[in-house]
């Protein structure tokens, strides 16, 4: 007995003692943070989500330039009542896995939607494009029964690095940034795999850059491999028609499967999905373990997000006052000279390349009534921080000015301005 009461004091000690030990070296990790300057505080947003918001600590409502928000659907009132609508036909959710007993006709109604809207053959919708990455790579062919290479670009989306950590044995190469010649060099390594797949992001959230999809497809037919687009920073939205990098580079038709969101432009709810040639969804329907293990997609975002599509299956009218607004608030602040980098796309990044800086840039903008955030390491690379702005369809041609002024005046405040 007492043999048993030793053991029992020892194992006591020995956690105690690791759980202190733990406490006293993240505390001083999170100090170092804090340090830095670089320390990500959460704002209390108390209001919907809109191009104007309520923010707690301030007195008024500010104007919000930092959200994915892209089309400014998030507080449609057609979306909301069509969520509404769908938890009274539908309930809130079905307690269950996609195979067990939790497919409703809405579910598969929507992955017909999409599948029609991207041109593609199949849809399978997850949680968040999140597992949508984490459940492509391991899923998507046996790597036990056959020899697969990922070859992934060197900025891709944590979910997609996670997706390919996860694909057990795989071949796992990056190629650096939207380098098509160390693709192309990574290619001829991989040539004795049975698979070979090519990932990338459509357009890099931090950015904005697009990817070069063409060239990534040319090289994909040249060396026999399987080309797979994020486009969560684009679907809705980007391109001719709102198709996404992909249709912005012609190649809708070439590229073999899109991952994306309903997170963003969509609705800014939550949900993912995978969309490409039918045996491929097929066998992430019987492989994918974010799919076979996670709760079905709730009703009332289903059901959003069938309104969603409607809309943009009838209309780019969203999608083009949002391309105006791009183009109007880059024009300006390029003209302020401010460094901007370069491109077409709603993500906009200010550069400012000191976390700090970034970080109290961000605070005198609140003070003015826009909400901006500060990127910094390790969100982004040390010594590339910067403030992102987002443009929505949501914004009036007041609201981009008042940003803009606002901008200009802490810049000269920063001293940030080209001269």
């Amino acid at each position: 007995m007492l043999s048993n009461f030793l053991q029992k004091q020892q194992y006591n000690y020995v956690r105690n003692f690791t759980s202190k030990s733990a406490e006293r070296i993240v505390k001083q990790q999170l100090q170092e943070i804090r340090n830095a300057g670089t320390w990500k505080a959460e704002r209390i947003i108390n209001t919907q989500q809109s191009a104007s918001i309520g923010v707690e600590g301030t007195w008024n409502k500010v104007l919000n330039f930092c959200a994915n928000n892209y089309l400014g659907l998030s507080n449609s009132p057609e979306l909301m009542q069509a969520a509404k609508d769908t938890i009274d036909s539908h309930g809130l959710g079905l307690s269950s896995v996609r195979f067990i007993c939790g497919t409703q006709n809405i579910h598969k109604k929507l992955e017909n939607m999409i599948a029609k809207f991207h041109r593609m053959e199949d849809t399978i919708l997850y949680s968040s494009c999140f597992d949508a990455n984490g459940g492509l790579f391991e899923g998507f062919v046996d790597p036990v029964k056959s020899k697969v290479a990922i070859l992934s670009d060197a900025l891709n989306h944590a979910s997609i690095i996670d997706g390919i950590r996860l694909s057990g044995k795989a071949r796992k190469m990056r190629y650096n940034h939207i380098d098509m010649q160390d693709l192309e060099n990574k290619l001829i390594e991989a040539q004795d795999q049975d698979v070979r797949i090519i990932t990338t992001d459509g357009v890099f959230s931090m950015d904005g850059d697009v990817a070069p999809i063409e060239k990534i497809c040319d090289l994909a037919e040249r060396y026999d491999s399987v080309v797979m687009v994020d486009e969560s920073h684009a679907t809705g939205f980007f391109g001719k028609t709102g198709r996404g990098a992909s249709e912005f580079c012609n190649v809708l038709d070439r590229v073999d499967i899109i991952n994306s969101t309903l997170g963003k432009a969509l609705g800014g709810s939550s949900g993912g999905f995978t969309v490409g040639k039918k045996c491929y969804i097929d066998m992430l329907r019987q492989r994918s373990r974010p799919y076979l293990f996670s709760n079905t997609l709730a009703p009332a975002v289903v059901g959003a997000s069938i309104k969603v599509f409607d809309i943009l299956l009838k209309s780019t009218e969203l999608r083009d006052q949002l391309e105006k607004n791009t183009l109007y608030f880059r024009e300006k602040m390029t003209k302020a000279g401010f460094d901007i980098l370069a491109g077409e796309h709603p993500i906009i990044p200010i550069m400012l390349y000191e976390g700090k800086l970034a970080n109290e840039f961000a605070d005198e903008m609140l003070k003015r009534g826009i909400y901006v955030i500060g990127f910094s390491y390790p969100v982004v690379p040390k010594g590339e921080a910067r403030i992102r702005v987002q443009i929505s369809a949501g914004h009036t041609k007041e609201q981009l000015d008042k940003a803009i002024d606002a901008f200009v005046e802490v810049g000269k405040l920063k001293g940030c301005l080209k001269k």
